[in-house]
């Protein structure tokens, strides 16, 4: 009886362990959708809306996704608080903080460091020549992630419980 409960917790914690490591590769294409959705919002407000970096940095960070609008309303919180001196030290002092909670590598966070040397240290237009290209380099991205998610998505959450099920196997 004691062999047949350890089975199956250790088949139970197997699978968990692979949809875990598979959830991540769903993760990861929706939160790079929800980057991509938050920088065309910016350039909408920079742009068009003349907003000040900071508000636009709280209304983007509102409207996306928790995980990735946390990144931009602590760079707003960190601008207002002048604990930053720059956008780009706020966004990099943001994401030093929140990017582990994401499932975004550092590809994306690279695309959005080289991103916030630019904004607000330039006029509008170039600021908007950078978010367009920064929102073309994370659509590839992007593309690459759903290519990921196919592959590998499935394959852990099998590897999980099958590497459960061997284990359950040799114990008996």
């Amino acid at each position: 009886m004691v062999k047949l409960i350890g089975a199956v917790l250790v088949l139970f914690s197997a699978s968990l362990v692979g949809w875990q490591i598979g959830k991540y590769y769903a993760y990861r294409p929706v939160q790079l959708r929800a980057l991509l959705v938050a920088l065309q919002m910016l350039e909408t407000e920079i742009v068009y809306g003349m907003t000040p970096l900071h508000r636009a940095f709280v209304k983007v960070g509102r409207r996306v996704s928790e995980d990735v609008g946390k990144v931009f309303l602590h760079a707003a919180e960190l601008l207002v608080s002048e604990k930053a001196h720059s956008a780009e030290e706020s966004l990099q002092q943001a994401m030093n903080k929140q990017w582990t909670q994401t499932a975004l590598r550092s590809q994306e966070r690279e695309v959005l460091a080289s991103l916030g040397q630019v904004l607000g240290s330039s006029d509008r237009e170039d600021q908007q020549k950078h978010l367009r290209l920064a929102v073309t380099h994370l659509r590839g991205l992007e593309e690459e992630a759903r290519a990921e998610q196919a592959k590998y998505e499935r394959m852990y959450k099998s590897l999980g419980f099958l590497g459960g099920l061997l284990v359950v196997i040799l114990m008996f």
